[in-house]
């Protein structure tokens, strides 16, 4: 297989599980593991992985375009101006948290044990969320457009989420922040922009503190980077994702969160299974 095509079909996994709470992570090391097997290639390395996923981030912007402009042009309001500064605090907590991650030494585990596991237990908690949102009484749209519906509770929270999911891989930064938001009050539309819009700072530094690293910190007797790829990689992730945002927005809007949970029980229990049979 060239690497051309190698990297497209990464690209495309990364593109569609970004942002679907399903972690693109666990599907990144899960795919890569299916078609490497313990010997990855040189060039499939973090800084490929963090900058598709930067790329697939970037798809988001045009999508809340009309949030944007609300944070240029309407920031006397308070609602609109304290809903920016929950983002803003919780990319801080996001980033202060994974730098002291960074210099901890901690290293993403590339093994799927843990990635099994993570899968299966978000796909149980969004079943159980689920189950209690039905139960509660209260409409799923009502905090639509509601911006002080976000709390500086939430914000906190949203910050941890993605330290969580920063810390075992298939937890999924948004399914994990998404639930944190739902069970603290938000409904999905809301839960899902709040859980996007942090995560646009947040994964655009981390692109960037690799790519510096890339130029800053090279590793003697490492194989060059491969730009060309990596730069294609990004377009491509960008579109693939912004077709899977749109999508995911106006499912929401409608659907519950439970066919993402079944989806992640049962990749988790194949994992688990592939593990029995010495599969993986």
């Amino acid at each position: 297989m060239t690497d051309p095509l190698t990297a497209a079909i990464l690209v495309v996994v990364e593109g569609i599980t970004e942002f679907l709470p399903v972690s693109s992570t666990g599907h990144l090391l899960i795919t890569e593991r299916l078609m490497f097997g313990a010997n990855k290639p040189p060039w499939v390395d973090d800084l490929f992985n963090v900058v598709i996923q930067t790329g697939a981030v970037l798809a988001v912007i045009p999508l809340f375009h009309r949030r944007f402009h609300q944070f240029i042009f309407n920031w006397r309001e308070k609602k609109v101006r304290d809903y920016f500064l929950k983002i803003v605090l919780g990319f801080l907590i996001t980033g202060i948290g994974g730098f002291i991650m960074v210099k901890k030494g901690f290293i993403l585990p590339e093994e799927l044990r843990p990635v099994a596991i993570a899968l299966f237990v978000g796909g149980v908690l969004f079943l159980v969320v689920e189950r209690w949102l039905a139960g509660r009484d209260r409409g799923q749209e009502k905090d639509r457009g509601d911006l002080s519906c976000v709390t500086w509770t939430i914000a906190i929270a949203v910050g941890i989420g993605q330290l969580i999911a920063a810390r075992y891989p298939g937890a999924s930064r948004s399914g994990t922040t998404i639930i944190f938001a739902l069970v603290l009050g938000l409904g999905r539309p809301l839960a899902t922009e709040y859980s996007f819009l942090v995560s646009i700072p947040t994964m655009l530094a981390a692109g960037g503190y690799k790519i510096w690293e890339a130029f800053h910190h090279r590793i003697a007797g490492a194989p060059p980077e491969n730009w060309h790829m990596v730069i294609l990689a990004t377009v491509i992730a960008a579109v693939v994702s912004f077709i899977a945002v749109k999508w995911l927005l106006r499912y929401v809007q409608t659907h519950t969160f439970n066919a993402f949970g079944w989806y992640r029980i049962l990749v988790g229990t194949g994992l688990f299974v592939a593990y029995a049979m010495h599969a993986i």
